[in-house]
């Protein structure tokens, strides 16, 4: 029997030597390749064609473009350290691509520009160290210091590109030769060396993360680095306008390619999965959890017709709600029937504690929902509960049917509660009234017995928060 990793679904058992051996011997070719043309340089035939080069680059910029979107999307929504760091590796190549494209003779300039020509190494040696960096163990302390990072990271990138483009037009500095190096020169050499030994490290160790079955990133990551370390030597072999110089290009193109394919094979509502943190993909998290449900929902849905039944469900569970707890910097994590559970964690760039944005985004859906309600008088109203503490993360499910979500007493806790609000009113438990100091104006609901637990649980009604 497949024995199941936490929250994480089934671990694919690791490579075996000869399938490890047949990759290699393809991740080899094109090195060989290389080899040849700078042997034999009559078989490395001259091709000068700007309007493929502009293409080829804009074209690998475009995908790293999208990669570190999707996976800075992901980064954020899952708070995961690794996911962080492979984002700004995709943008760093992204953004120093994007620079060489611009360098094309005849798009943004009449002739070769040294910053722009050097753009492509520079690229990829800082996205090689973000590889290398991603590669490393990032579960607690170091993670969570990765994550806080992350907007000055993003920044700082941003900075240094724009400060390369602008010092590279300006021909400044180190920048000013009126023509850029020539292959095999210290530049090209340096920062083959140096990338060449990040993208050693990001390989060896994602090789050695356990893989899962339905997510193929580890391996293709690793295939994808090798390839761009490859491109790191041809960048300081080719000669310009060559076949090995343009074999530099074509790999950088691969590699952006294969992790595009892996990513869209994935399982679809977690594609990044197989990247997350031990911390991220079965770990503990300190979070307050919001559960709203609509009372005679049953009674509503027997005596309407189904098209109404769907209006009144889509409006507040598509138009109302969603838009109302991103805006308190929570995440809706399930839509069960006619209930919705939302999840807010510790985030400093959300502001005040989890706590208090679960507790104000709970008020804000009673009065957003009741003013809808208004509009329709014969549509049920919500109740609300709001509860704080630890809970287990991960992924239940399996094949397609996976899904994020939290789980733990904490959860159990607040959808308990919830059942005993009133209607159109927010039950908050003894946790999260704790949490909120004096900012929490509440009335006493005593302890109520909830199924599942035999101590009863402390409840308050919220009846307003400062702020």
């Amino acid at each position: 029997m497949t024995r199941i990793a936490p929250g994480t679904g089934p671990v694919a058992p690791p490579p075996t030597g000869r399938r490890v051996a047949l990759v290699a011997a393809i991740l080899a070719v094109p090195l060989l390749g290389l080899w040849l043309l700078i042997a034999r340089p009559a078989l490395d035939l001259q091709w000068e064609h700007q309007p493929a080069h502009f293409w080829i680059v804009l074209a690998a910029g475009a995908i790293n473009a999208a990669l570190a979107w999707a996976v800075g999307s992901a980064a954020r929504l899952r708070r995961d350290a690794r996911l962080v760091l492979v984002s700004l590796s995709f943008l760093a190549a992204a953004g120093f691509l994007a620079l060489h494209a611009l360098a094309t003779p005849g798009v943004l300039l009449e002739a070769s520009n040294t910053g722009f020509a050097l753009a492509t190494p520079v690229g990829l040696t800082v996205a090689a160290v973000f590889a290398a960096w991603s590669s490393l163990d990032l579960d607690g302390a170091r993670g969570e210091r990765v994550v806080r990072l992350a907007p000055w990271l993003v920044g700082g990138l941003v900075v240094v590109m724009l400060g390369w483009a602008a010092v590279s037009l300006l021909r400044l500095g180190p920048l000013d030769a009126a023509a850029p190096p020539e292959r095999m020169a210290v530049p090209f050499a340096a920062l083959a060396v140096l990338g060449l030994v990040l993208y050693g490290v990001a390989v060896v160790r994602y090789l050695r993360m356990p893989r899962h079955a339905a997510s193929p990133l580890p391996l293709a990551f690793a295939a994808a680095f090798t390839l761009l370390a490859e491109a790191e030597v041809a960048v300081a072999l080719g000669r310009n306008w060559h076949l090995s110089w343009w074999e530099w290009h074509v790999l950088m193109l691969a590699a952006f390619v294969i992790i595009a394919v892996a990513a869209q094979r994935s399982w679809r509502e977690e594609r990044w999965a197989g990247l997350y943190t031990h911390d991220t993909a079965a770990g503990e998290r300190d979070v307050s959890v919001l559960f709203a449900d609509l009372a005679g929902f049953t009674r509503f849905s027997e005596s309407h017709d189904p098209a109404e039944v769907t209006a009144m469900l889509n409006t507040y569970f598509t138009d109302a709600i969603p838009p109302l707890v991103e805006r308190f910097g929570g995440r809706v994590d399930r839509l069960i029937g006619d209930a919705v559970m939302a999840v807010f964690e510790a985030d400093a760039a959300s502001g005040p504690s989890h706590a208090h944005r679960a507790a104000g985004a709970a008020l804000a859906l009673q009065q957003a929902t009741g003013a809808v309600a208004a509009a329709h008088p014969d549509w049920p109203r919500f109740r609300v509960g709001v509860n704080s503490g630890t809970a287990n993360v991960g992924i239940l499910g399996t094949g397609g049917g996976r899904t994020y979500t939290v789980i733990g007493d904490t959860v159990n806790v607040a959808s308990r509660i919830e059942h005993r609000a009133p209607v159109g009113g927010v039950a908050i438990a003894a946790a999260t009234r704790a949490r909120l100091g004096d900012a929490a104006v509440t009335e006493p609901l005593g302890d109520l017995q909830v199924a599942g637990r035999d101590a009863p649980v402390e409840a308050h009604l919220l009846v307003g928060l400062a702020g």
